[in-house]
């Protein structure tokens, strides 16, 4: 007699994520309410412990791997990334099957690196890192630049796309390379909208209505909309601090001059991002390139116009 009672669905994948942070904390979220089993760990403990009743908490990463089917890295940088990883026996305590997927923005030859050590344990990997910042980490409208294998990101693409949406950019590395490119455009970008403020302000132009304005013709982006808004709110709480896009721009003209390319604007928007650390502005978000600009000219973006009465 043929049992027709319906199959149990499968259990979701063993999800363990390495990197609770900003953007870590609300992709979390998204995961665990997507239904996955989650293990986390993070540097400082304590940014796992809101999770402590939803999620097991692991106190080394060779710990938080050790029986997940995917493992995701969402770190501050390449450098941090092959600690977890390498030294700290993040791949070397992988289970055969199982598939990396690193979200941090690293150089796409760190990405390479680590899927061969991860191929030697048996296991997949992916970089798969992100644009959306804290908004859309926490909205799981991440877009999500995928490289590695067809296989390899078939089995994570259910995990990913809990977080927002996945496109396939090409073998492993090439996610990085989007991000790359990803980046220039927004820190020149930031570059341009602070100037095009700054220039309208000063001559008298209201900077809200020209924002405005200007949404509605060839220059509207989402940093004019997000970021102009920013700059004329004086609202620089960090959703991307200017020291990780700092960062990225190093990352670019690295990747440049390993291409044999030069990038004049990638060059003078890592300068500026330079002086803004270096004057204190570590942790403002990215916008506050804006303060760079307004330092360098001995003026202020106010809502109608440096140095008018708001």
């Amino acid at each position: 007699m043929t049992d027709s009672t319906p199959a149990a669905k499968p259990h979701p994948l063993r999800v363990a994520f390495l990197g609770i942070g900003l953007m870590g904390a609300p992709m979390t979220v998204n995961l665990l309410k997507a239904g996955f089993e989650l293990t986390l760990w993070n540097r400082t403990a304590s940014k796992c412990e809101p999770f402590a009743d939803q999620a097991a908490l692991a106190t080394t990463p060779a710990e938080a791997v050790s029986e997940a089917d995917v493992v995701i890295t969402m770190l501050e940088n390449g450098e941090v990334v092959n600690e977890v990883l390498v030294n700290q026996g993040g791949i070397d305590n992988l289970r055969p099957g199982a598939v990396v997927v690193d979200m941090s923005s690293v150089q796409p030859s760190l990405a390479r690196s680590l899927a061969e050590r991860a191929a030697a344990r048996g296991a997949g990997f992916v970089d798969a890192p992100v644009s959306g910042g804290t908004r859309g980490a926490a909205a799981a409208t991440l877009s999500i630049m995928a490289g590695g294998s067809e296989d390899h990101l078939d089995k994570v693409r259910p995990v990913l796309e809990a977080m927002g949406s996945v496109t396939r950019i090409g073998p492993v590395g090439a996610g990085q390379l989007a991000k790359l490119a990803n980046q220039a455009i927004v820190g020149i970008t930031i570059g341009a909208v602070s100037e095009a403020m700054l220039l309208a302000a000063k001559g008298g132009a209201d900077p809200v209505a020209v924002r405005q304005a200007l949404l509605g013709g060839f220059a509207g982006s989402k940093i004019l909309e997000q970021h102009g808004q920013r700059m004329i709110e004086r609202d620089f709480a960090p959703g991307a601090p200017a020291r990780i896009q700092l960062k990225d721009m190093r990352m670019i003209l690295d990747e440049a001059r390993a291409e044999g390319l030069t990038l004049p604007l990638a060059q003078q928007v890592h300068n500026e991002y330079l002086s803004l650390v270096a004057n204190g502005h570590s942790e403002v978000d990215h916008s506050g390139l804006l303060l760079e600009l307004e330092h360098l000219n001995g003026t202020r973006l106010g809502s109608i116009g440096p140095g008018r009465k708001e």
